[in-house]
C-alpha cells in the first residue's frame, strides 16, 4: 500500500523531515519526505497497510516541535518500489 500526503502547519525548520525518516525505518517503510516551497511537507511512502496507518497517524502529530495543523492524504494500492526512505530536496 501507498500513503502520499500533504502536511500543513509549523513542519519546516521543526526537524520534521528526519524525525520522519526515522519514523519511516522504525516502522520498515521506503519512500521520501520534502519541504514544499509554500511551507508544507510532502510524504509518499510504501509498506504494509498497518505500518501506513501508523505512519500517518505520526503524521497527524509530527516531532516535539511541529504544530501540524492539516494532514491531506490518500490512499493508492499501485506501489512504486521504493528501495529506500530519503530525504528528497
Amino acid at each position: 500500500m501507498k500513503l502520499y500526503a500533504i502536511i500543513s502547519g509549523r513542519v519546516q525548520g521543526v526537524f520534521f523531515r528526519v524525525n520522519t525518516k526515522n519514523k519511516a525505518y522504525e516502522l520498515g517503510l521506503t519512500g521520501w519526505v520534502k519541504n514544499r516551497w509554500d511551507g508544507k511537507v510532502e510524504v509518499a511512502c510504501e509498506g504494509a497497510k498497518e505500518k501506513i496507518d501508523k505512519m500517518l497517524e505520526w503524521l497527524k502529530k509530527g516531532p516535539k516541535y511541529a504544530k501540524v495543523t492539516n494532514v491531506e492524504h490518500y490512499f493508492d494500492v499501485k506501489e512504486e518500489g521504493f528501495q529506500d526512505f530519503e530525504i528528497v530536496f
